[in-house]
């Protein structure tokens, strides 16, 4: 087929489905772009999804609370008993996160009578201030739960881009579909009322042959009956039309994100083009899909956190040997003879459960979570290139409907030209007539469907190979 004969269709198809009013100079044409932005900006259920981010956020604040400054303070008094005391206490201790040692320090003073030598809060004079550090050498060290903690809600926050990403998708797939709808509706009823005026002027026609006695009076009852039907066929598409225009306002939306309802006075003259889908792409946009799809970084990222997981489990296993050092200074009058002025101590503390099961048990656990994501994740590859492939096989099929439609309602409309021709030179009738008018209007219809088929399935493809996606992040419009 030349060149020629491929854009015949989609001529007759520009010049069928651009019939009906002008539109007005103050009324744009309401184009998919439109309808896109609006989702980006005031579509409600977007800007409840980019709500996840602050969600994730005050998740990651609330993990790194463990690095937070503590202060305590306290007071205690003993009224009664041989000893008579009060002690005052005060301190701070700052987690450090490094290798999980933790910094500690604070004052203490005791006051009243002399306390007995195996008294630990008795003190000099003027207090006591103190200093220390303590590092865990095996278990807690190089991970404990308050990093782990940490480390999952930063990947948590990262999960939220991929989350927000698909429903962005989601959302401009669905707005699509349901710009196509409305416009194909808008369409259908054009085509149903240049029908109807069919009918209603040959009406005037018939009426004057039925005067003269040209033709039977049944013929002019005939065209009312057909009129009467055909207004039930515009009655009927109008309502679909309002339907389709409420579904989109869900997406189309002005400044103050109130649904607008698109009027048939938006509606532009005709489909845009649709350019046949190139096979030799299919492969690259398969591999381009891999690397864009939200769902495998998803699963990335619970590998992540698994990964997390698996370090903590592991570092559960080994014995708890933990170092601790501490330095106090005894300052003002020396009250107790047996308490230097500077004191140090040096520990080690060490700790192992025989058994280790909770340990062993979750390192099985999450190895067999981490085997588990690796198959979910061959599965989602194997899915996404059959997505692909399938999108793409539905738009080829598409764009050959389109093709196929076109030329079938230019011939039924040759057909319903020559009926009319036939008609007028008495060598047919009206009912021959109404029925090409009929199958030219199913033919018109059809090549309705088709386009919007095409570009329901052009949606479905791009939405497979996350085409919008990639023009979201790469910050194209």
């Amino acid at each position: 087929m030349n060149c020629a004969a491929r854009l015949l269709p989609w001529l007759f198809a520009g010049w069928l489905l651009g019939g009906g009013a002008p539109l007005r100079a103050e009324t744009p044409p309401l184009l998919l772009g439109d309808v896109l932005a609006s989702v980006t900006n005031q579509y409600p259920p977007l800007l409840a999804a980019l709500i996840e981010r602050d969600v994730a956020a005050g998740r990651l604040r609330s993990a790194n609370a463990v690095f937070d400054f503590n202060v305590f303070a306290r007071i205690f008094n003993n009224p009664s008993g041989y000893y008579d005391s009060t002690t005052v206490d005060t301190g701070f201790e700052q987690f450090t996160g490094w290798w999980g040692s933790t910094i500690f320090g604070g004052y203490r003073l005791t006051r009243g009578g002399a306390l007995p030598d195996y008294d630990p809060l008795r003190t000099q004079g003027a207090g006591e201030p103190r200093a220390g550090f303590r590092l865990p050498l095996l278990r807690d060290g190089a991970i404990d739960r308050r990093r782990a903690a940490v480390l999952k809600a930063r990947l948590d926050q990262e999960l939220a881009d991929p989350f927000i990403q698909r429903q962005h998708l989601d959302f401009i797939r669905a707005a699509t579909v349901g710009y196509y709808a409305w416009f194909a509706a808008g369409q259908r009823l054009r085509l149903a009322e240049e029908l109807l005026r069919v009918a209603n002027d040959r009406g005037g026609s018939l009426t004057n042959q039925v005067n003269a006695g040209l033709i039977p009076r049944i013929t002019l009852k005939d065209n009312e009956r057909l009129i009467v039907a055909r207004q039930l066929a515009v009655t009927q598409a109008r309502r679909r039309f309002e339907a389709a225009a409420l579904a989109l306002s869900l997406f189309h939306r002005d400044a103050g994100e109130s649904p607008v309802i698109a009027g048939r006075e938006r509606l532009p003259a005709a489909f845009p083009d649709a350019p046949p889908p190139d096979p030799a792409r299919v492969e690259a946009d398969i591999r381009a899909a891999l690397a864009a799809r939200l769902e495998l970084r998803r699963l990335q990222l619970a590998g992540e956190k698994l990964g997390v997981d698996l370090r903590l489990a592991r570092n559960q296993m080994l014995p708890q040997l933990d170092a601790g050092v501490s330095v106090s200074q005894d300052l003002g009058r020396r009250l107790y003879k047996d308490k230097s002025e500077l004191e140090t101590q040096l520990g080690l503390e060490f700790r192992l459960p025989l058994q280790r099961s909770e340990a062993k048990g979750r390192v099985a656990e999450v190895n067999a979570q981490l085997e588990q994501l690796l198959n979910e994740e061959r599965f989602a590859r194997d899915r996404i290139a059959a997505e692909v492939r399938d999108a793409a096989s539905a738009l080829a099929a598409a764009h050959e409907q389109i093709q196929q439609a076109g030329l079938n309602a230019t011939l039924a409309a040759e057909l319903q030209a020559a009926e009319a021709e036939r008609l007028r030179r008495g060598a047919s009738d009206l009912l021959a007539l109404q029925l090409r008018e009929q199958a030219a209007f199913d033919a018109r219809v059809t090549a309705v469907d088709a386009l919007a088929e095409y570009f329901r399935a052009l949606a479905d493809y791009r939405a497979a190979t996350a085409q919008d996606g990639r023009r979201a992040a790469a910050g194209a419009p």
